[in-house]
C-alpha cells in the first residue's frame, strides 16, 4: 500500500529548504531559519512567491549565496509555479546537482555523508558557465529547469503618481484629515513622494539558422522573463518574418509554452534581414507605444542578410525611443570576438548595453543589466 503524502508543513518545508542551503555551502543557521519561520508567519504560508522572499531575505547573508539560494530552491520545490507550495524531499542524487563548493566547517559525524555532495559540489557552477550549444541532452534539461527560475524585471521609473511616505512633500489632505479625527489638535505631519514602477520590458529574440543552437535557451529565458518578473513583458520572435509571441509565452507550463511558440513560428531556422524586421516592429507596435519608455532587448548575433544601412538607421530609432536598448550576442563570447559583421557593426553605435547571451551566467548577468543593478551594465566599450 503506497504511503500518503505528507502533509504541507511550512516550517518542516522552511527546515528542509535551510538544510538544502547548507549543502551548498550557504550557511543557513538556525538563527536565521527561526527568522524565516518568523518572516513567514506574517505572509501567506502557502504561496510560492511569499515562501521564496521570506526565505532569500533571511537565510542568505551576502549576495554571493543569493545564486545558489535560487538554484536550491528551484530544486527542492520544484520549478512548478502555482499557488501552493508541495513539499519535496531531495535525493541523493539531486543534492549532488543543487550543490556548489562552500565551506563546510569542521569535520564531524557527516562528513561521510556529505563526501558524494563534495565530489560533485561544482556540476551547477560548471553547468551555470557552459556554453549551451555544448550540452547533451540531460544537462539541457538541467539547464530547462534553472532557465524557469529566472526573473527579468525592468528598471524602476519615478512615476507622476504620488503614493504616503515616511519623508518628501507634505501631504495637505491627509494632515489635515489627521487633524480633524483628532479633534483639531496638531498632528504629526504626513508626507508623500513619488511611486516607482518596473519598465516594461521587450524582448525581440532572434530565431533565424545562424542562432539554431541557441534558440531553444533564448525562448525559455523570454518565458521565463515574462512570468512572474512584475514587469510588463512583450516578446517577438525574430526568423524570415516578425511574430509576436507574447500570448503563448503567457502559458504556465514551459513545455506547454514552447510548443505553442513552435506552431507559432512557421519561418525559424531561416535566413533573417534585421533590418525589415526591426522596421516592421516599431511601424507596428514600437512606435505605437511598445517601445516607447521601455527597456528593449535583442538576442541576436547580429548576422544580416538584408541593408545594413537600414539596420542603423532602424536601430537609431529604436534608441531615440525606449529607456534603453541591450543587445546580448551568443557569440560575443568566444575568443576573439569582435563585432565585424556588417550587420552588428550597424547596430552597436545605438545600443546602450552589450552582453553575452551563450550560458546560463551570460542570461543572469543580462537579467541584472536590464533591472540595472549590474556592476558594469555590459557598456559596449569598444565600436572600432
Amino acid at each position: 500500500m503506497a504511503e500518503a503524502p505528507r502533509p504541507y508543513d511550512a516550517v518542516d518545508s522552511l527546515v528542509g529548504l535551510a538544510a538544502t542551503l547548507r549543502g551548498t555551502g550557504v550557511q543557513a543557521s538556525p538563527d536565521r531559519v527561526h527568522a524565516a519561520v518568523a518572516a513567514l508567519a506574517e505572509l501567506d504560508p502557502v504561496r510560492r512567491a511569499d515562501v521564496y522572499w521570506a526565505g532569500r531575505l533571511t537565510l542568505c547573508a551576502g549576495p554571493d549565496e543569493l545564486a545558489r539560494y535560487d538554484t536550491a530552491f528551484a530544486a527542492y520545490f520544484g520549478d512548478r509555479p502555482g499557488a501552493v507550495v508541495r513539499r519535496q524531499r531531495l535525493t541523493t542524487t539531486q543534492l549532488q546537482l543543487v550543490a556548489e563548493p562552500g565551506d563546510r566547517g569542521a569535520s564531524g559525524e557527516g562528513d561521510a555523508e556529505l563526501a558524494p555532495m563534495v565530489a560533485a559540489a561544482s556540476t551547477v557552477e560548471q553547468l551555470r558557465h557552459r556554453d549551451v550549444t555544448t550540452l547533451d541532452a540531460a544537462e539541457r534539461e538541467h539547464l530547462r529547469r534553472l532557465l524557469a527560475a529566472v526573473r527579468l524585471p525592468g528598471e524602476q521609473r519615478v512615476t507622476r503618481r504620488l503614493r504616503p511616505s515616511p519623508r518628501g512633500q507634505v501631504d495637505g489632505g491627509r494632515t489635515l484629515r489627521a487633524w480633524l479625527a483628532a479633534g483639531g489638535e496638531p498632528a504629526r505631519l504626513r508626507h508623500r513622494s513619488p511611486a516607482t514602477r518596473p519598465r516594461r520590458v521587450v524582448l525581440l529574440v532572434d530565431v533565424s539558422g545562424s542562432m539554431e543552437g541557441y534558440a531553444d535557451a533564448l525562448l525559455r529565458f523570454a518565458h521565463a522573463a515574462s512570468r512572474g518578473s512584475g514587469s510588463p513583458t512583450e516578446v517577438f520572435a525574430m526568423g524570415t518574418r516578425l511574430t509576436r509571441i507574447t500570448r503563448e509565452m503567457a502559458l504556465r507550463d514551459p513545455d506547454a509554452a514552447m510548443t505553442a511558440v513552435a506552431t507559432a513560428l512557421v519561418d525559424a531556422g531561416g535566413g533573417t534581414r534585421l533590418g525589415e524586421l526591426l522596421k516592421h516592429f516599431l511601424d507596428a507596435w514600437g512606435q505605437r507605444g511598445t517601445a516607447r519608455g521601455a527597456v528593449v532587448v535583442v538576442l541576436s548575433d547580429g548576422w544580416e542578410r538584408g541593408d545594413a544601412t537600414l539596420l542603423g538607421e532602424q536601430m537609431a530609432r529604436l534608441h531615440r525611443l525606449s529607456s534603453r536598448v541591450v543587445w546580448s550576442n551568443p557569440r560575443k563570447a568566444a575568443p576573439g570576438y569582435a563585432p565585424l559583421a556588417a550587420g552588428m557593426a550597424a547596430a552597436l553605435p545605438h545600443v546602450d548595453d552589450f552582453v553575452e547571451g551563450h550560458s546560463l551566467a551570460a542570461l543572469e548577468h543580462l537579467a541584472a543589466v536590464v533591472l540595472g543593478t549590474s556592476g558594469d551594465r555590459g557598456r559596449v566599450l569598444a565600436r572600432a
